[in-house]
Parts: C-alpha cells; structure tokens; sequence
C-alpha cells in the first residue's frame, strides 16, 4: 500500500489545515479492509447518478459538499458538517472522495476544523478510481420486481 502524503489546505482560519492525502489504490485497500474505512461520497446526486459509485464501499455514505448555483458557481452545503456528525462519530477513521480529490480534500478541511481526527482525502477522487479500473456500480431506475399474489 502506497504511503499517505500531507497536504496544506486553508481552511480559512490562520493556521492551515493538514489533510492526509492517500493515492486510490490505498483508498482502496482502506475501505475494503474487514473493520476497515468508512467512505463518505462528497459528490453531487447528479455526479453520482451519471457515473456511478465504488463497488468496494459497501459502507458508502453520499453527502454533497458543494453544488452548483442558478449562476454556474459552487455553493457550500451549509449543513455539511452537521449531516456528518449525524451519521460518523468524529473517532471514526473516513476516507472521503469525490470526483477529482479537491472538493473531498476541502471537505476534510472542515471536518477537522470541527473535531473529526480520522478523516482521509482520496487523491485523485472518483476520476482516478475509474481510471485504475477499479470496479463502480451505476444506479439504475429500474421498477421494483413485481410481487404476485
């Protein structure tokens, strides 16, 4: 497994945040460990529902950091960090991802600042992901199976 590398984010604040950032492959490994990683999904729906998501993150959570705007910009979920706290304790060991690595690595930068301590930004997102190859499953919109009597 690839070492983790330190990145230097601001978070706004006047000390920058240090994300751990791991390479896909070791996202990878994390995630599909027995006992392993959590993922938390920082995608939009639409993001998901075109490209799909990881096969290996049977405990995959899907919340969106930013979305697009009326005017074509992204706007922060301003719930984000209370969403999280909702469903990860701030022990808990989380590999976040999206579809390039920077939004998920910003979202890092905010868990941090409110306490989470394991939290680990997967460079390289979903682009890398697929582009290792690594299987993904695509949301379908299928009818539920019909049930006779």
């Amino acid at each position: 497994m690839a070492p983790p590398h330190q990145t230097e984010s601001c978070s706004g604040s006047s000390a920058p945040a240090t994300v751990t950032t791991v390479d896909v492959t070791a996202a990878r490994d994390l995630i599909a460990a027995a006992g392993g990683h959590r993922y938390l999904d920082v995608r939009t729906e639409e993001e998901l529902s075109k490209l799909g998501h990881l096969v290996e993150a049977g405990n995959q959570i899907s919340l969106t950091h930013d979305h697009m705007s009326m005017t074509g910009g992204r706007v922060k979920n301003a719930q984000f960090v209370e969403q999280v706290a909702s469903l990860f304790t701030k022990e808990e060991h989380v590999v976040v991802g999206c579809q390039s690595g920077k939004r998920s690595e910003q979202a890092c930068v905010d868990l941090q600042a409110a306490g989470f301590k394991n939290v680990k930004n997967m460079g390289g997102g979903y682009l890398a992901w697929l582009h290792h190859g690594f299987p993904v499953h695509h949301r379908t919109n299928r009818p539920p199976p019909r049930q006779d009597a």
